[in-house]
């Protein structure tokens, strides 16, 4: 019995050290962000806290509490749960194809019954982790110029391929450009790098022609051009465009935005929500947001750099990179320097899908950060037989 009360006793105190280790200074930017959120959602609900403010915060909450808890969880578990959380994910978006529900011409969800879920904003976790295993294990050759790089580009384009099917173009390049993020960090030689930059820069016009579909084909040429149809498929941009501009240094203030307030702005609680920020809280508003932001993906690559393990540093460094470009091509979509491509801005945007896997991806990050002087083993890759 004194042997087991001296046990708890110790687990307690190594809690209590690694609470001290959490990042509180990082924690309290990711609650700016979302408090900024709940603000500006509370603003374009009519100056009421239904239908998005309170859910928002109350999501925030919970999520906040998950982060942290996850940020004590042993990286050794993270690393073991890496090929797991890939496997369920693939699976989740292979039932999306066969079972998944249509919404406003989409096949993206799926109903478990109290809920509906998205299983692609998963992968965009699921990813990271898993690539940052497979190079964790892998030799130095392997990762900068080896046949066996065709592993990690499989594990990254199957997802990519199975969620531009939904169609979900904005969340398939999401998960592309984190994955080639990972493998540009892990040391990809620079003539693969200039080699696929290559191609892509051909291959895109032809994407454009004879892959996409008719919608996301008329999104790009609306965005070339958003003016030759202003009330048809160039009224988001253009509105978000006059939203923001109407805003002014100051903003006219909360609950005084036209466009957002009259319904003008479309998805302002959800995609849009940057416009409305800069309607109301004008050029003060959106540069303390992306301040903040920039302070949130600075914070979180500097935890990559502090981790003695490659494991802890790719997972870092892929969740930010993951978060930085769910601010990027928002930013510039909203500022129609980017096509529509349905991407919102994380912790401001209303929605749960997206808020729980960042919280639960920036978990990982404050775990790397509280056990970043951990070593964790390497099991011997399949791929050594054949070396």
């Amino acid at each position: 019995m004194a042997e087991s009360a001296m046990t708890r006793r110790g687990e307690r105190e190594r809690y209590d050290v690694k609470l001290l280790q959490v990042d509180w200074g990082f924690a309290l930017v990711l609650s700016l962000i979302a408090g900024i959120g709940a603000l500006v959602l509370y603003s374009v609900g009519g100056m009421s806290w239904e239908p998005w403010a309170y859910n928002h915060l109350l999501r925030f909450g919970l999520c906040f509490v998950l982060m942290i808890a996850l940020s004590l969880v042993d990286l050794r578990w993270w690393l073991q749960l890496c090929y797991p959380a890939y496997a369920i994910s693939l699976l989740l978006l292979v039932a999306v194809e066969l079972f998944g529900e249509v919404k406003m011409g989409a096949q993206r969800w799926l109903d478990i019954g109290i809920t509906d879920i998205q299983p692609s904003e998963f992968m965009k976790l699921a990813i990271v982790m898993a690539l940052a295993r497979w190079y964790h294990e892998a030799g130095i050759k392997d990762a900068t110029l080896s046949w066996k790089l065709i592993i990690p580009l499989s594990m990254i384009l199957v997802p990519v391929l199975l969620v531009a099917h939904q169609p979900d173009l904005g969340t398939a390049m999401l998960i592309l450009l984190t994955g080639v993020t990972v493998m540009v960090v892990a040391g990809l030689d620079w003539r693969i790098i200039g080699a696929a930059a290559a191609a892509a820069a051909v291959a895109i016009p032809f994407f454009v022609i004879f892959v996409m579909h008719d919608y996301q084909r008329d999104r790009v040429l609306t965005f070339l051009n958003p003016e030759a149809d202003p009330s048809g498929a160039g009224y988001h941009i253009l509105q978000s465009k006059i939203a923001m501009g109407s805003g002014g240094f100051l903003g006219k203030g909360l609950g005084l935005g036209s466009q957002s307030q009259l319904s003008f702005l479309p998805e302002k609680h959800t995609d849009f929500i940057l416009a409305a920020v800069c309607e109301e809280l004008g050029f003060v508003g959106g540069f303390t947001v992306f301040a903040l932001y920039a302070a949130a993906i600075y914070m979180a690559l500097r935890i990559a750099t502090l981790s003695h393990s490659h494991f802890g540093r790719l997972a870092a460094a892929g969740t930010t990179a993951t978060f930085a470009l769910y601010v990027l091509i928002n930013g510039a979509m909203v500022m129609g320097l980017a096509p529509v491509v349905g991407v919102p801005q994380p912790l401001l945007s209303f929605g749960g899908s997206v808020m729980m896997t960042v919280m639960i991806g920036f978990g990982l990050v404050m775990g790397v950060k509280v056990h970043r002087y951990q070593e964790l083993p390497r099991s011997q890759s399949f791929f050594a037989q054949f070396e």
